[in-house]
């Protein structure tokens, strides 16, 4: 793709997110999402391949539902309030039928199915930009309207979604696939604090994006794009073996990492709204979760390949990318938890 062309439409999607972000009517920020759908269709669809142009027709037509179903809901609303601000929404029926349209754009259990078929059909830039910035324009409607979501859909939806991505991603071995079910599981993790707390939402989402990010970032540095691949990690990468390791600790949600703050948090919350069963199966369903990040982290890095090979290159050379921002967001996702106080009310 053309340069100018990909700048463009990259800082559409870009636009198309703060404008959804900073609109108070419901038309404003349908055209933002629209705007980021539209723009996003064709950096999906770059590669040229059958499996890149699969992925783009099952994401637009997953978003393209999701918006109609978000412009009705608002129809509907303004129809009965006469009121098209986002913070008036307050029919019920149009509440939950928003709710399951903002799960479908965020990829929440059970309307999950779009996003580990699309991320397996995109490069690593792609996917990351799929699984961090296109949650933001959803994840900030659903913070201005949390008030009129039912508390027990969103919690509902949390305890399906960390299953299903705890289950689902035991059987990958793609690496795309792993990270779009690790994606689900810390998308329930948020639906299920999202209207207890919004504070710890917006501190879940900007870990979630600290640690997603360097770990793309490491597996587009190595070219690894199975779990075969990572075995041969120690010898074409040593350094990025280590922190890798430690970073999949982190995504796991071990102390004292800082993935382990979000959700020590999360579940302090939910028993303070006496809530425990649910927090209970949560906890339990992010050791499902912490399985196959172990198993990742011993294929890369507590073993070795049968096959030892004495190449220190893949088989085709890649360009090497600055370093600094991965290792600065590696240090980030691993050493924040003494900060924990700071947001604790």
């Amino acid at each position: 793709m053309n340069p100018t062309m990909y700048s463009i439409i990259l800082s559409n999607v870009a636009i198309g997110t703060i404008i959804t972000m900073t609109s108070h009517h419901w038309l404003l920020a349908w055209i933002g999402l629209e705007l980021n759908t539209l723009a996003i269709v064709p950096i999906i669809a770059k590669q040229h391949h059958p499996r890149a142009t699969e992925a783009t027709t099952k994401y637009f037509l997953t978003q393209a539902a999701a918006s109609a179903m978000i412009l009705f809901a608002s129809t509907v609303n303004a129809w009965t309030t006469g009121s098209w601000d986002i913070s008036q929404l307050t029919y019920p029926p149009a509440c939950a039928l928003l709710t399951l349209a903002l799960s479908m754009k965020l990829g929440l259990a059970p309307l999950h199915f779009w996003l580990p078929e699309v991320l397996q059909g995109t490069s690593m830039n792609t996917a990351l930009i799929i699984v961090t910035w296109q949650k933001l324009a959803p994840i900030s409607l659903m913070f201005m309207v949390h008030n009129s979501i039912n508390p027990m859909i969103m919690l509902i939806m949390a305890m399906i979604s960390t299953l299903t991505g705890g289950w689902g991603g035991l059987n990958q071995t793609q690496m795309r696939k792993i990270m779009a079910f690790s994606s689900i599981a810390h998308l329930g993790w948020m639906a299920g604090i999202l209207t207890l707390n919004q504070n710890i939402l917006i501190l879940n989402l900007s870990l979630y994006i600290i640690m997603t990010t360097p770990m793309f970032l490491m597996l587009k540095y190595t070219t690894s794009k199975t779990i075969k691949d990572l075995t041969t990690m120690w010898t074409t990468s040593p350094q990025i073996a280590a922190p890798l390791m430690i970073l999949l600790m982190s995504l796991g949600g071990l102390p004292p990492l800082t993935g382990f703050m979000p959700k020590w948090l999360i579940l302090q919350e939910l028993v303070t709204y006496n809530l425990a069963p649910i927090a209970t199966i949560m906890a339990i369903s992010a050791l499902l979760s912490l399985f196959f990040y172990l198993r990742l982290s011993y294929i890369a890095t507590l073993t070795m390949h049968p096959t030892t090979t004495k190449d220190s290159n893949k088989w085709r050379f890649q360009p090497k990318p600055l370093t600094t921002p991965t290792m600065t967001l590696t240090m980030l996702s691993l050493l924040l938890l003494p900060m924990t106080p700071l947001f604790c009310p």
